[in-house]
């Protein structure tokens, strides 16, 4: 497998999200136990121990598409993703995500969305996953559900995403690439879910529900994202 055009991170990335932090009223703590809609943060794949990463290498077979790899490195900032809404769901922000709810998984540093279809994966043949479309904008293929057990996405809880068209699950099964990109993970999804396709919530910044008084009228639907 070919790859091509690898970009270091953005050395800025831990100076914007402080900003957001300031602008927005985000809890860089662990003070919310849920996940909400606004929030950028990392996953963790609980099984191998890897977080979702992306970058702009270009997978050198199937969809051609930018790639999705699982990376061991807590600190890197090409991890991190921001959660959001689809065309047909809203993600007010501040919003607790709900299980069974539909989102979009935008990646921070090259705008483009957590994605998959019906092409074989580069190492284990298994259905890809890829980063598409531009600015946070793509198609179908971008909506993923949340799996839990509850009533919404806790931070601790290991929670699965199945996504909505194909019906597969995000996954990692171990195998690994060579260079350029030595030790990263394939990540795909798989039409079963297993402890390979568990996922939680980690390092990240956390937007904060608003406190509106009783009898307000909610505005936030002007605000969906940011």
């Amino acid at each position: 497998m070919a790859y091509l055009n690898y970009n270091v991170d953005h050395k800025y990335a831990p100076a914007f999200f402080l900003v957001l932090s300031c602008v927005f009223g985000l809890s860089l703590e662990t003070e919310l136990s849920f996940v909400t809609c606004g929030s950028v943060i990392k996953l963790l794949n609980v099984k191998h121990n890897v977080r979702l990463h992306s970058h702009d290498v270009r997978y050198g077979s199937g969809s051609g598409q930018q790639s999705v790899t699982g990376v061991t490195a807590v600190e890197d900032s090409n991890s991190y993703w921001r959660v959001r809404g689809t065309g047909d769901t809203l993600c007010h922000r501040g919003t607790p995500v709900k299980c069974g709810q539909t989102i979009r998984l935008t990646h921070v540093n090259t705008g483009r969305n957590l994605h998959s279809h019906h092409f074989s994966s580069p190492l284990s043949s298994n259905q890809e996953v890829s980063a598409f479309g531009e600015e946070g904008e793509g198609d179908n293929l971008d909506e993923w559900t949340v799996q839990c057990g509850g009533s919404v996405w806790k931070r601790e809880e290991a929670i699965r995403f199945r996504h909505r068209a194909t019906d597969a699950v995000l996954s990692v099964t171990g195998e690994q690439y060579g260079r350029p990109i030595h030790g990263q993970m394939e990540v795909h999804a798989m039409p079963s879910p297993s402890q390979h396709g568990l996922w939680k919530a980690m390092e990240g910044i956390f937007m904060k529900p608003s406190e509106m008084p009783a009898g307000s009228r909610d505005y936030s639907h002007s605000h969906t994202e940011f």
